[in-house]
């Protein structure tokens, strides 16, 4: 469909896709077995811009937003979403220094992040502080020199491979959520070191580890904005990203869908290819709406992130929401009409299927998500 994407926008949606078909495509099921950080893709991105496109011009990006992250993610997601979460997990890491960032920080920081000289990630999620974030332990003590942190971070996406973390920590525990803040911290800092990679059922080129804080000592200029603002900084924060959560989402549910089709018209059954078949005709066009739709929502939330609006946390969670739904249905439908074969790892389809599953999860789970919606609602006067 036309959603009447400016030059810069269909420009970078080409250029993603492709480094997906000649970069990404054949090595997609060697970096699944592996599970090796694809940092040769990633500095394909690299030498092509990609990494600019959510940066603003005067720190060497390319001036984009919210939608141009999510038609990267969404091409990249489309033959690897594993490549597409660890390209994308850097607008993550960073979107928190480009809304609450001192000018210093900014100068120093987003230029390496521009041109990709410098992966970022963002950690917030503990053992015992999944979708209930208020519940994080990890503090940070002021002294004379700085902060120090102490605590672990869990399931960070590009834990271990990013240079620059912004974490978000307690500077005051009497406070609770209230007492959180957001400070960036460096790889090879002392006291800062990750525990083992994760072995993840999907996306397993993404890396996912802990990070260890153990007097860990950082500047007092490396906090984000000003003490107890994390929180805040952190809804903040994912309301801007759930849309390219919803973009890897579409990604790989348009790779299921396109490979189910092709599948289908080649696939011989009763003399027939299957695709002739009503029962998998209705699968397929239920399947193509489910996506069209997904993508229509994202790329609508994406645009209302972009427009400045004060409040996106329905939208968002929206788009997030469907989507994801959208990519599980999808995918597990791709693996029915693919039959015995699909379940195989000589096709693609069974790892769309699992790499799908973790877009319902992380960032806010559908359920907790379902409740920010209706609590959305709630506050709405009329329609």
């Amino acid at each position: 469909m036309e959603y009447f994407l400016n030059d810069l926008q269909k420009t970078v949606k080409e250029m993603a896709r492709a480094i997906a078909e000649e970069k990404i495509l054949p090595v997609r099921a060697e970096l699944d077995e592996s599970e090796e950080f694809p940092w040769i893709i990633m500095q394909y991105l690299a030498d092509t811009d990609l990494f600019r496109v959510f940066v603003p011009e005067e720190y060497g990006g390319l001036g984009g937003g919210c939608l141009e992250l999510c038609l990267v993610t969404e091409e990249l997601s489309r033959v690897c979403s594993g490549v597409g979460v660890s390209y994308a997990d850097n607008a993550l890491g960073t979107f928190t220094l480009l809304g609450y960032g001192s000018e210093e920080q900014k100068r120093k920081y987003l230029p390496d992040v521009a041109s990709g000289r410098r992966l970022t990630a963002f950690a917030v999620t503990e053992a015992e502080a999944g979708s209930d974030i208020g519940a994080i332990k990890t503090t940070a003590t002021r002294t004379d020199v700085g902060y120090v942190i102490n605590g672990t971070k869990q399931f960070i996406t590009n834990g271990g491979e990013a240079e620059i973390y912004t974490i978000i920590v307690l500077t005051d525990k009497e406070k609770g959520p209230r007492g959180a803040s957001a400070f960036l911290v460096e790889k090879g800092t002392p006291g800062f070191s990750f525990g083992r990679k994760e072995k993840k059922m999907g996306i397993r080129t993404s890396a996912t580890r802990e990070l260890i804080f153990e007097d860990c000592l950082v500047p007092a200029e490396n906090i984000i904005g000003r003490e107890g603002m994390g929180f805040i900084m952190t809804m903040r924060l994912f309301d801007l990203s759930r849309p390219g959560i919803g973009a890897q989402a579409v990604g790989v549910a348009q790779g299921a869908l396109e490979a189910a089709v092709g599948y289908a018209k080649k696939r011989i059954q009763f003399g027939h290819p299957i695709i002739s078949f009503q029962a998998v005709q209705h699968m397929l066009a239920n399947m193509a709406t489910d996506v069209e739709a997904a993508r229509a929502l994202v790329y609508a939330a994406a645009r209302t992130v972009d427009s400045g609006a004060k409040n996106v946390a329905l939208e968002s969670a929206m788009a997030k929401v469907f989507a994801s739904d959208v990519a599980m249905r999808v995918t597990t439908d791709a693996v029915q009409i693919f039959g015995g074969v699909g379940y195989m790892r000589d096709y693609p389809v069974e790892k769309m299927m699992r790499d799908a599953k973790i877009t319902q999860i992380y960032e806010g789970t559908n359920q907790v998500l379902r409740s920010v919606i209706a609590s959305e609602l709630r506050k709405k006067k009329v329609f």
